[in-house]
């Protein structure tokens, strides 16, 4: 039997992707193309709902036609950025930044900020929020920070660190949704998602390969 709505995801992050699969939900995804670099905002929280917002309606605004031909769509736009020290940080723009960034963290803590924005293309509802999750980070050595670095894995996420990756062993603990750090926060998408009048187990795939 067919979901009675389907889920975009307007995002080429495969950690969100597979955030959701792991949750039994199989979205489509369409990247938005929206130049992160370009938008700017006084601090980490409204930076990060401002660019889900915008990957949000550049992929509502693309699958309109499909709605209205009888498609029922939601789309689902997230961004993350780090707060830390005063900055806003998200991805490094180079290997120097990502070590000079982690020579900072390092022993310390930050918060990580992910925008969730929730466009219902057949109903024209929306509903949007921001989830934060404190982070604590180990105190690591310049070994440890040049072997991460080299992977090349902090090149490609907010804050230049993961948890569910290389940089697990990093981060000593967490104080929020975890899944917020990942990317993706299933609660918070479980209560947007109600504000639409839809339910998250609607959404459920028991077909989701779980490799």
């Amino acid at each position: 039997m067919s979901n009675p709505f389907r889920l975009v995801l307007a995002s080429a992050s495969p950690a969100r992707r597979k955030s959701l699969q792991a949750a039994g939900i199989n979205p489509e995804v369409l990247v938005s193309g929206v130049d992160e670099s370009v938008v700017e905002a006084p601090d980490a929280e409204t930076l990060c709902l401002t660019l889900a917002q915008l990957k949000a309606e550049a992929v509502a605004h693309r699958l309109r036609p499909e709605a209205t031909s009888g498609r029922d769509l939601v789309v689902l736009g997230c961004d993350s950025v780090l707060a830390f020290g005063g900055e806003i940080l998200g991805k490094p723009a180079d290997a120097d930044e990502a070590r000079t960034r982690w020579r900072d963290m390092r022993g310390r803590s930050g918060v990580l900020h992910t925008g969730h924005c929730l466009i219902d293309v057949s109903g024209d509802g929306r509903a949007e929020a921001v989830a934060s999750t404190t982070v604590h980070f180990a105190d690591i050595t310049d070994a440890e920070i040049e072997a991460y670095v080299n992977t090349g894995e902090p090149l490609h996420v907010a804050g230049a660190f993961t948890i569910d990756g290389l940089g697990g062993p990093f981060v000593e603990r967490v104080e929020g949704d975890p899944g917020t750090v990942v990317g993706l926060s299933l609660p918070l998408l479980r209560r947007l998602l109600g504000r639409l009048d839809r339910d998250i187990t609607d959404l459920w795939d028991t077909d989701v390969d779980e490799d």
